[in-house]
């Protein structure tokens, strides 16, 4: 068993052009304030991070890291979101996602698709600099479209999609693997790795690769009825990132799971700050001190209630509440016996 780490933030929800959220010094003293300990940085918002120059110099990420150290704080993962999302993409949605690249790249799909991939490579080295183990990011999505099985799919065509999807991110995860580092799929609505079925499918197309692991995020389990802590003991030896966040599922007779394309605030599933939605934080915690989850919990917030700052600060204080400190002797101590082989035999009956 491990005590896991935290309370830490993830800081793309937050950062802005107005102090304090406009730099990574500022943001740092704010977070650090309301009692977080680690920071998720996103590396697509240049305005906290500058990732092309964390992957080409050590120095620059010894300089952040003793910077966050004088708030009290570290670095918990590196996050690619937005960059893994363009290593695969549909057609359907290369308008949307545009803006996801840099505005040179925009409607090119073939040179944003292999910026996405440099830009994960970048993230494996800047991250071994940081000394880090794990790192966050979205699969993309070839077949996300085709998640309703209507119209009734040619023979084949998942299983290429995933083939393909496999195609582009083993280069990526070889180049995690030479730094040492864990890539951390967020399942997530939108990409192919969505759950564990489709995680599982992803393992095979990649060859069971040892960096192809899991961004654990329970609120997206409870917005498919997904059983997320049964989910836990499942793939447990795979989950190496953890966000905190809450939501919560209300089925009414107008709409359900698929959300009728409501507004967020109309929609029977929808993510709320911490403690004011439906999981089951103490099992969960309880689950990974059981199994010895080795990473961060880091609060995502999202909610389209409650203000973002309130969000946070309730966030840091729920967290720490809940990491469960795990023990170091077995509560039946007490009454040992010791270890001794004759008497062992003597109870089993073999000798008199």
């Amino acid at each position: 068993m491990k005590t896991l780490k935290g309370p830490g933030i993830f800081l793309a929800q937050f950062a802005g052009n107005t102090a304090p959220f406009d730099t990574l010094p500022h943001i740092a003293r704010w977070a650090a304030s309301l009692g977080f300990v680690g920071v998720q940085i996103p590396t697509n918002d240049t305005r906290l991070f500058d990732l092309e120059q964390a992957a080409a110099s050590k120095t620059y990420c010894d300089d952040i890291a003793g910077m966050l150290a004088e708030h009290g704080l570290a670095v918990t993962e590196l996050a690619t979101h937005l960059q893994g999302q363009l290593v695969a993409s549909h057609p359907a949605y290369d308008r949307l996602f545009d803006g996801f690249a840099p505005p040179a790249l925009r409607g090119n799909v073939a040179e944003r698709q292999a910026w996405a991939v440099q830009q994960l490579k970048l993230a494996a080295k800047a991250s071994e600099h940081f000394g880090l183990t794990a790192h966050a990011t979205f699969s993309g999505a070839l077949a996300w479209h085709l998640f309703y099985p209507w119209p009734q799919r040619p023979a084949g065509l998942i299983a290429q999609a995933f083939a393909e999807l496999g195609k582009r991110w083993r280069p990526i995860l070889d180049a995690f693997d030479d730094a040492g580092v864990d890539v951390c799929f967020e399942l997530h609505p939108g990409e192919d790795l969505h759950d564990g079925a489709t995680f599982e499918r992803f393992l095979d197309a990649v060859d069971q690769h040892p960096r192809a692991n899991i961004l654990y995020d329970p609120s997206h389990m409870v917005l498919q009825q997904l059983d997320y802590l049964a989910f836990i003991d499942l793939y447990h030896e795979r989950i190496r990132a953890f966000h905190v966040k809450d939501a919560e599922f209300r089925p009414n007779g107008r709409s359900g799971v698929y959300g009728g394309y409501q507004d967020w605030i109309d929609r029977p599933g929808r993510f709320r700050s911490l403690g004011d939605g439906q999981i089951d934080f103490r099992s969960i915690f309880s689950k990974f001190a059981q199994y010895g989850y080795p990473g961060w919990a880091v609060l995502e917030w999202e909610c389209c209630i409650k203000d973002a700052e309130q969000g946070a600060a309730e966030g840091a204080a729920f967290i720490r509440n809940h990491i469960i400190k795990v023990t170091g002797r077995a509560f039946d101590d007490f009454a040992a016996t010791g270890a001794d082989a004759a008497l062992n035999r003597r109870v089993l009956g073999i000798d008199p």
